[in-house]
């Protein structure tokens, strides 16, 4: 099943790991492989990519950063692939995303003139342009005919647990979600509480919202790394919170409900 209908799916900057993850989702299709863990595994590739940056090894670093890209995009594939999606990987996908992006940070900090109280900003920023990409996308996704519906626009209710995964599970990771990620969603909720009532959302629009997407990010840190300007990343990102103001502006101006 696809997370959109044909005629809403758009070009997504963040989303170049799609190919290379659905490759390797088939090549697990009939191992015993599951999805949650190819999730371990992209949390791993994560945490080698701090590792490298605690080492002042900024090309492997970013390396592995893509890599694990390309691995988060493999595990909701594998799950479509064996019709297994589940709420469990659902969060910890999203549990381990906000622990690895204040890992990068933090290692950023660690090794770079970037005082903490930025490195910190920067964190924020990057949740919050995160969560506005995820809020639209949501949105689209839940309103497009025959889309994947797992994610909701308002994760406020503890959902039932699917067959084949825990109750217990899905309660501790939803509880574990809902306080790592509930001020982000709350916050940009306040800035835009009735894009929920859009009939759609364009594609050209949604490819504009895709700069907020957590693969676009990565990538931006990952050539930052690179190119070896590891003192701009944080500054960087606080600065890029502008397109916020004007994407949310653009949704309010042309596309109502």
């Amino acid at each position: 099943m696809s997370k959109l209908a044909a005629q809403d799916k758009f070009f997504d900057l963040s989303d170049y790991g799609r190919s290379p993850g659905k490759l390797f989702a088939k090549r697990l299709k009939n191992t015993r492989f599951t999805p949650i863990h190819v999730t371990l595994l992209f949390g791993l590739s994560g945490l080698i990519a701090v590792y490298f940056i605690v080492q002042n090894q900024y090309y492997l670093a970013g390396v592995f950063i893509i890599l694990k890209s390309i691995i988060d995009a493999a595990d909701g594939e594998l799950a479509r692939l064996k019709k297994r999606p589940s709420y469990t990987g659902r969060y910890l996908d999203s549990v381990f995303d906000i622990f690895l992006n204040f890992f990068f940070l933090s290692a950023i900090c660690y090794v770079s003139a970037t005082p903490f109280w930025v490195a910190l900003l920067a964190f924020f920023c990057i949740q919050l342009q995160g969560t506005l990409y995820n809020y639209y996308y949501v949105i689209l996704r839940n309103k497009s005919i025959g889309g994947d519906s797992t994610s909701k626009v308002f994760e406020y209710k503890m959902p039932k647990a699917l067959p084949g995964e825990s109750q217990k599970s899905v309660a501790i990771l939803f509880e574990i979600y809902t306080l790592v990620y509930g001020g982000f969603d709350k916050i940009i909720h306040t800035f835009d509480s009735d894009a929920y009532r859009v009939k759609t959302l364009p594609n050209w629009f949604m490819t504009f919202v895709s700069i907020y997407g957590l693969g676009f990010q990565l990538l931006i840190i990952a050539l930052m790394l690179a190119l070896d300007y590891i003192e701009y990343i944080a500054p960087f990102f606080i600065v890029y919170s502008i397109f916020i103001f004007i994407l949310i502006g653009i949704r309010k101006r042309y596309f109502r409900h």
